[in-house]
């Protein structure tokens, strides 16, 4: 099993391209279900979560091929309705073709994600939608089994705002009968973004990027071409790696509009950050001020970032209290962080972090994707080489994190 490497100390100096956001990219592949044609995406980021998507497209009778950022996706042969246990188990975001399979073909047999580090996430909230839509749903043996004749538009109120649960959703009222009105909707800019596609394929959809996203449904959609939004988790982190490490880095082709409450917490942190239509230029100027954050659906603070922003404050000049808001059990990265000298304490879903701007290099394990980030963030401010095993994690959504660190400045490797 790989893990990372890192020498600390080494401020980061130069320019970063960021990559396609994963969390864009998933929902509009899982939407090429919805139309046989040939779907074209540009700016796909090279990840484990988008090759294990794309497999389980491929069981379904898809047809993918990928020529550097671009991706192609032939769905005319698309005529399996499963989505088998042993390729959903690895993603959770493989909910995402039940929406499409039922709009395309009126049926789907899709297998109950497994349990997830950060917290449970059910898709009640989905099925529970659906059903108002017409759809008949079972549970057997740990797969979802789904059929409805046709698919009628309707209200729909999330109790919880659930981004992949306003996807399909979306996704399937775009071929229902009637209008569906989706209230408490999530607002992320990846939702907007599948919205977007969605319309260029022929839907009508109004709203998105709002709480209340209205659906007139269509009798059919057609293949369309669509470049993948920025990445703006990924440029969080490089954003935090930045300021870390009191370096100055430009983050290349990442949108700030979709970073604003981060941008802010960071600018009160003491980060310097200008904006201008290529990019992000990031950099410290004096001591990290020790700020508190509260985690929040968009566009609050991301909690994507919440273990990124953990490490930050380690660096900082005072008392500082993060608290979780989104997910019950996503403070695992703090016991590593704890084996590295960091002061922190954590109360329910609050961590209370002393800021000593001193963290010791030591052998750690990522629990999840973004405790995998926020580790190697503080090994590139560790005394010493910091091991961070475990980094499967890390490829299923960061594009070649130790080569990008790399290239401006930092001492990190992978062993293999």
């Amino acid at each position: 099993m790989d893990k990372i490497v890192i020498e600390g100390g080494y401020p980061l100096e130069g320019e970063v391209v960021i990559s396609g956001a994963k969390n864009a990219a998933l929902p509009l592949i899982a939407s090429a279900l919805l139309a046989g044609g040939v779907h074209v995406f540009d700016n796909v980021p090279d990840l484990v979560d988008i090759k294990t998507l794309l497999k389980l497209l491929d069981y379904m009778g898809a047809r993918s091929s990928r020529n550097g950022k671009r991706l192609e996706i032939d769905t005319r042969g698309a005529d399996k309705c499963e989505a088998p246990y042993d390729l959903v188990r690895t993603m959770r975001a493989s909910v995402l073709v039940l929406g499409p399979l039922l709009a395309r073909f009126g049926q789907a047999r899709v297998s109950l994600p497994g349990g997830c580090a950060i917290g449970a996430r059910p898709i009640n909230l989905h099925l529970k939608a659906l059903e108002k839509m017409g759809v008949k749903i079972d549970l057997e043996q740990g797969y979802v089994i789904a059929r409805v004749d046709e698919l009628k538009g309707a209200p729909v109120y999330f109790d919880v705002v659930s981004v992949t649960g306003t996807e399909n959703v979306m996704m399937a009222a775009a071929l229902a009968r009637g209008t569906t009105v989706i209230k408490n909707a999530a607002c992320e800019p990846e939702v907007a973004a599948l919205a977007d596609y969605l319309g260029k394929m022929g839907a009508r959809i109004k709203g998105a990027g709002t709480d209340t996203i209205v659906i007139e449904g269509v009798s059919e959609l057609r293949s369309g071409h669509y470049n993948i939004i920025p990445d703006r988790i990924e440029a969080g982190t490089y954003m935090i790696a930045a300021g870390l490490t009191g370096g100055d880095l430009f983050l290349r082709n990442c949108q700030a509009g979709h970073l604003q409450a981060a941008i802010a917490k960071l600018r009160e942190a003491g980060l310097v950050i200008d904006v201008d239509s290529d990019g992000m230029r990031v950099r410290r100027n004096g001591p990290i001020r020790s700020v508190d954050v509260k985690t929040q659906p968009y566009p609050g603070f991301p909690t994507d970032l919440q273990a990124q922003m953990v490490v930050l404050m380690t660096m900082g000049n005072g008392l500082s209290v993060i608290t979780e808001t989104i997910f019950e059990n996503r403070f695992m990265h703090v016991g590593e962080l704890q084996r590295m000298g960091a002061d922190i304490i954590v109360e329910g879903r609050s961590a209370i972090i002393r800021g000593s701007g001193n963290l010791l290099a030591a052998p750690v394990m990522a629990t999840d994707l973004r405790a995998s980030a926020s580790l190697i963030l503080a090994g590139l401010v560790a005394e010493g080489k910091t091991e961070v095993s475990r980094v499967y994690h890390l490829d299923r959504g960061y594009e070649r994190l130790e080569e990008k660190l790399s290239s401006v400045g930092a001492r990190i490797w992978r062993v293999k």
